[in-house]
């Protein structure tokens, strides 16, 4: 039941719905989308490298920190993809626009990623 300004009321059983929501939205980015697949497996090799190289706290939360948005706009733009492709298999240019900014949105959050692995470690190389 809503509340008076019409929102869901908060609380453990809300919590644990959405929980489940993301649960399945997680379960079905890792089954349709390869590129998902591929980031986590990235993330999940990377992720305890990061811990150990890290010399502090901050330096780990850059290093995986940096991985976990690349995998979430992933997420996000699976989602712009698959509202996309509801409505159809025909070319349109604002829907083009739209799956390509998503890319690009995932695009510039790797070069992110590489942004903060170099200049954290690059200056331990050299």
């Amino acid at each position: 039941m809503a509340d008076e300004i019409g929102h869901m009321p908060r609380g453990p059983a809300r919590i644990l719905k959405a929980a489940k929501w993301s649960w399945q939205g997680l379960c079905a980015a890792w089954m349709h989308e390869s590129s998902f697949r591929l980031e986590v497996c990235m993330f999940v090799v990377l992720a305890p490298l990061a811990l150990w190289l890290g010399q502090n706290p901050v330096e780990q939360i850059l290093l995986i920190g940096s991985m976990l948005l690349v995998i979430a706009m992933e997420l996000a733009n699976s989602a712009i993809e698959a509202v996309i492709e509801r409505y159809g298999p025909e070319y349109h240019v604002l829907a083009g626009r739209a799956k390509d900014m998503g890319s690009a949105a995932v695009f510039v959050l790797m070069m992110n990623v590489l942004l903060c692995w170099g200049l954290i470690m690059l200056p331990r190389v050299f």
